[in-house]
């Protein structure tokens, strides 16, 4: 039964790798499904990554970590927005300035108030998110065979944001496809004017998905700071933003499919770390960079071949002008 282990600890890490991934996958759903391009993702998580990381060594507390980077995060998100939305600017030019920004101002800051080049003090104790397991965890893992595995490991055992995080897909599937207000933001990524014309304000359904999109990065780098590691690193999401992007554009931007995508990834980050070291017969060891690169090339492959198919939404990166 050593294979059903090692296949349960494999997908146990896909999950926790995806994580980051998912919640950047959603947030640029929420921002894109409004007609707002946001490749500022990989910025937004950055900076959460690293406000929830100084908040937690402050304060002792990862849930107030959470919150300093929800709010630093939003706080970028709503830069962003004032640039696309009220000033009609260039959506390409703000992300990308938004990353930047947040790539240089972490490691300023971090060096300028810790000396550790740009890293922060390490979380311990109760300034970390702990695993948590699940009422049924350790009972399905002594009395169900190879499912109560399955279940102790990639089911139970987790943190609270990765739960945090799947709750979030679920009401984001809800959300966008059962309510009025989803009704109306994904009208507005479509046909801003008809929406206008309806009475309902086009800036007000953008703006707040802007601030949903920069929450759910809250989320994501909050998580890879204060759970999945134990602080700051610089560069620490190291192109997250720009893979969660890819999930979305190959998912055709819907939630279930943008899963599907994020686990592929979160599988293959996985099995790259499970690989390292291994020799392979007839090849010897593979070279550790090549391993490294498996969830980068996986992601040029899916949009080279699914991007054509891809349909997003009309009114995707254009600014809306009131028509007088």
């Amino acid at each position: 039964m050593e294979w059903v282990q090692t296949i349960a600890v494999v997908l146990d890490s896909a999950v926790r790798l995806s994580v980051p991934l998912l919640c950047a996958a959603l947030a640029g759903l929420w921002s894109e499904r409004a007609g707002i391009v946001d490749i500022g993702l990989e910025g937004k998580m950055l900076i959460a990554a690293f406000a929830s990381a100084v908040a937690a060594f402050a304060t002792g507390s990862a849930w107030a970590g959470l919150g300093a980077g929800i709010l630093a995060s939003v706080m970028l998100a709503l830069v962003h927005g004032f640039a696309a939305i009220t000033w009609r600017g260039n959506q390409i030019v703000s992300g990308v300035a938004i990353n930047m920004l947040a790539a240089g101002l972490t490691v300023i800051l971090g060096n300028a108030w810790y000396g550790q080049g740009g890293r922060t003090p390490a979380l311990e104790g109760p300034a970390r998110f702990p695993d948590l397991t699940l009422p049924l965890g350790t009972w399905a893992r002594e009395h169900v065979p190879v499912v109560g595995t399955f279940y102790d490991e990639v089911v139970s055992g987790h943190a609270a944001p990765v739960y945090l995080a799947f709750g979030c897909l679920l009401l984001t599937a809800l959300v966008l496809k059962r309510t009025r207000f989803g009704l109306r933001l994904r009208a507005v990524g479509e046909n801003p004017a008809a929406v206008d014309t309806a009475g309902i304000s086009v800036a007000g359904l953008r703006y707040g998905a802007v601030i949903i999109c920069g929450a759910l990065c809250g989320l994501g780098g909050t998580y890879l700071a204060v759970s999945q590691s134990a602080g700051f690193l610089p560069h620490m999401t190291a192109g997250k933003g720009f893979i969660a992007l890819a999930a979305v554009i190959f998912a055709n931007w819907r939630p279930w499919p943008a899963l599907g995508a994020c686990l592929l990834f979160g599988l293959l980050d996985a099995v790259a770390i499970r690989l390292q070291g291994v020799i392979m017969p007839g090849l010897g060891q593979v070279p550790v960079q090549a391993i490294q690169a498996l969830p980068y090339l996986m992601t040029v492959i899916l949009l080279a071949g699914f991007i054509g198919k891809s349909t997003p939404p009309k009114a995707s990166g254009l600014p809306y002008v009131k028509e007088r």
